[in-house]
């Protein structure tokens, strides 16, 4: 009994749990419907970006990945409630996320951007202060919790916005004119103009970077509870290696056909 208590505190004191420890197992909740982020099939296989880079990091930490598929919106809640041990998601590090959990350094940054349909005038605008501007009384989509929601409400507060729980069903509403235009990271915007009914639509020529405000957030991290503070620095240890050797750039350029790798600071 008193080395089981031992094995125990041990355990408990390092951040990781019995499971993990006697399974050699990280669970890691994922949207799986964000292409090319994360894609779940009916039978809960995940591939994409996100799933590339858990299992680069399983790898590396020498524990074997299970993925668990959660609407965007519930993964910090159910990462609180401990359903699986860390966030692999696109999830962008931002300092209201920072207070309900911990985040990993950022290993990944990408552009945000608007689509539209080519025969609206949004399309043709190429500066950032004409397009705010011209938001103003638009149906805009985005996914619920995202933090293109909260850079929007912050900086298009006139603008009518539409939220969605999946980047499907705002695709589907802006394919079929139920809002005038949607933001989203350029790589989602990009997959939705390389589907048929995305044939119409174009990217508006104004690329939104994460770093120009601070309701976009300071990179894509992985998220961990904030008790866990062993398995973040073997996290990001990790990731600092995966970055260097070039592991999650080679990724990136398989899933967006470019490197969008944030090197350690």
């Amino acid at each position: 009994m008193k080395l089981k208590s031992l094995l125990l505190a041990t355990l408990f004191a390092t951040g990781l749990t019995t499971a993990q420890a006697a399974e050699g197992e990280l669970s890691i909740g994922t949207e799986g419907a964000y292409p090319p982020w994360s894609m779940a099939d009916a039978v809960g296989n995940v591939t994409g970006f996100d799933a590339d880079v858990g299992n680069l990091l399983c790898a590396k930490l020498e524990m074997k990945c299970q993925f668990v598929v959660q609407a965007f919106d519930g993964l910090i809640p159910a990462l609180k409630a401990k359903r699986f041990d860390i966030i692999i998601s696109g999830m962008s590090i931002t300092e209201d996320r920072k207070k309900e959990i911990n985040f990993s350094i950022g290993y990944a940054e990408l552009a945000n951007m608007f689509v539209a349909p080519k025969t609206s005038d949004l399309a043709g605008i190429k500066d950032f202060d004409s397009l705010i501007k011209a938001l103003d009384g638009r149906k805009v989509g985005v996914q619920a919790g995202t933090t293109h929601a909260h850079y929007l409400e912050k900086n298009a507060p006139n603008a009518d916005l539409k939220t969605y729980d999946t980047l499907d069903q705002m695709q589907i509403d802006l394919a079929s004119g139920r809002v005038d235009t949607a933001f989203s990271d350029a790589s989602a915007m990009e997959d939705f103009l390389a589907k048929p009914e995305g044939k119409d639509f174009q990217l508006v020529d104004v690329k939104i970077a994460s770093s120009s405000d601070p309701t976009l957030g300071e990179g894509i991290g992985v998220g961990i509870a904030q008790e866990n503070t062993e398995l973040k620095a073997r996290i990001d240890k990790a990731l600092c290696e995966l970055v260097a050797d070039g592991s999650i750039g080679k990724a990136s350029q398989t899933w967006f056909k470019t490197d969008i790798s944030r090197p350690c600071k």
